[in-house]
């Protein structure tokens, strides 16, 4: 049975996601460390874990598997769900598979020290736009459909 794990922490499509595995009837499990309020909706589990570092991370690891969907923007946990068998897409909409998420994971690495060997450097990503929130909702509905002839 398919199942879409949200993680939670600093994730700006939790409404669209909800909408989606609402239509699919696939019950969602939205995971943080707190400060969400639950949804009323019955498919949406809201799950709080521990205050901790990567504790949600790991309590989505350990359950996600093939058939199931993962939303995340942390790489690591990414690179675990892909390893578990689950599909696993970011906020914008992009799918981490095992075709791309060792280039991604090295990325993320690279960057980290680079911003570590200037402490100095100013700004950040780029901003979430209409257009990321779009291609999410387009990749959501594609991979549970997908993962639901698993």
């Amino acid at each position: 049975m398919t199942a879409l794990y949200i993680d939670a922490d600093a994730c700006p499509v939790k409404a669209e996601a909800e909408r989606v595995a609402t239509r699919h009837k696939v019950a969602m499990f939205v995971v943080s460390n707190g400060g969400l309020r639950p949804s009323q909706n019955p498919l949406v589990e809201t799950v709080i874990v521990a205050d901790g570092p990567d504790v949600a991370d790991m309590w989505i690891a350990e359950r996600c598997g093939p058939g199931d969907v993962v939303v995340t923007g942390d790489i690591p946990l990414a690179a675990r769900c892909v390893e578990a068998g689950a599909r696993v897409l970011k906020h914008n909409g992009e799918a981490l598979t095992q075709a791309n998420i060792g280039n991604v994971l090295a990325t993320r690495d690279l960057m980290t020290d680079l911003r570590a060997a200037d402490p100095f450097r100013q700004g950040g990503g780029k901003g979430f736009t209409k257009a990321d929130r779009s291609r999410f909702l387009e990749a959501l509905e594609r991979e549970l459909r997908a993962a639901a002839r698993v």
